[in-house]
């Protein structure tokens, strides 16, 4: 298995219970985080290796991250495993599945790339890459299938995981904070990449919405590895007044009311815990460009996504500006019914997404394994 960043070893990690619950002598390895060293696997290399956005930014790292792929590919050809499962990382996964492929490995890919948002090209890709496409989207079956592309609907493993009605109040206990504040959560990513282009905005932002509401907490979920940059950041903005906690993400996003979040996984996440959110994102300007080049829809937020309009507000690049990101995170604490709504629509996106994840999936793995 590879799982790339934070996102992709948590949902590998859920994967991997439902794999060793099926196949309890299971043995799994490859590239992977804490979530999945969890569940027993052996990571020859940990997920952070692959925690890199954008093309600029993937040019940096080129070397590195290719030299790991080869080395991967030739032990895995060397040790012949049953299946060879790729979480998400379509960039480095799907040329490491075809090579597998060809050479007799059975492949799985788990999320399908987002070949409906953009980089449309993937398709041909993933046909010669992945004997079969375990999806967290409904839509996407059926769109593979056009292409000749063999895939399962598995529902969203978070789904599960996330509970229909968060609560608030003992989020709260469990991280100290007080239970009547108003609190806001501040995701600037998990990746080094996106604390350089994004921390220092969202903290100016932060600031912001300090000085014009003196009584809001900040809390801070922060991988490990950038705790002490993301308090850089925090420290350069002139906000000082902010809690920064290794991980705990999800009871970070419960205890919050609002959340300024950079796109990616976590928006799903905030969106299953019901909460209001501004999506903000800067990259390299050069990335920005060739990736504007490539997007198939004007939304770049799962949560806007799966909903097919701007249910929240997206501020990318130029526009991911201080005093906008504040105003339209304030904009949500001054607008009680706007918030009620938002949370019935994401509780429906809820039960469409909520499926025994674990099952289907493995399912769909042992009829692969089965030829």
């Amino acid at each position: 298995m590879v799982a790339g960043e934070t996102s992709g070893d948590l949902l590998a990690g859920l994967l991997l219970q439902g794999l060793k619950a099926r196949w309890p002598a299971l043995q799994a390895g490859g590239i992977g985080g804490a979530v999945m060293g969890r569940q027993g696997f052996d990571a020859w290399w940990p997920s952070e290796k692959l925690s890199v956005r954008g093309y600029v930014e993937v040019l940096r790292h080129y070397r590195e991250i290719a030299g790991i792929r080869d080395r991967l590919r030739q032990r895995l050809l060397r040790e012949r495993p049953d299946a060879f499962i790729g979480v998400d990382a379509p960039d480095f996964n799907l040329d490491l599945e075809a090579g597998l492929r060809s050479e007799g490995i059975r492949t799985v890919h788990f999320i399908c790339p987002s070949v409906w948002a953009w980089r449309p090209e993937r398709i041909e890709k993933i046909r010669r890459s992945a004997d079969h496409v375990l999806c967290i989207f409904p839509f996407e079956p059926e769109l593979l299938a056009r292409h000749g592309i063999g895939a399962t609907y598995v529902g969203h493993p978070l789904a599960n995981v996330i509970p229909v009605e968060p609560d608030r109040l003992a989020a709260r206990r469990s991280l100290g904070l007080p239970e009547q504040a108003e609190i806001v959560a501040v995701l600037p990513g998990s990746r080094g990449s996106e604390v350089q282009y994004l921390a220092r905005r969202f903290f100016e932002a932060a600031a912001q919405m300090k000085a014009r509401r003196p009584g809001l907490l900040f809390v801070v979920p922060a991988v490990p590895t950038l705790r002490e940059s993301i308090a850089g950041h925090a420290r350069a903005a002139g906000l000082d007044e902010v809690l920064i906690v290794e991980g705990r993400s999800h009871e970070v996003l419960a205890a919050c009311d609002v959340t300024l979040i950079a796109s990616g996984t976590a928006t799903l996440e905030a969106a299953l815990f019901k909460r209001p959110m501004v999506i903000g994102y800067n990259m390299h300007w050069l990335s920005w460009i060739i990736m504007r080049r490539k997007q198939l829809q004007p939304w770049v937020g799962l949560p806007n996504i799966l909903s097919e309009q701007f249910v929240v507000p997206e501020l990318l690049q130029d526009a991911a500006i201080p005093q906008a990101l504040a105003d339209a995170t304030l904009a949500w604490l001054d607008d009680p019914a706007r918030v009620q709504a938002l949370q019935a629509r994401f509780t429906d996106m809820h039960h469409l997404l909520r499926r025994d994840t674990a099952q289907l999936a493995t399912d769909a793995i042992e009829k692969v394994l089965e030829g």
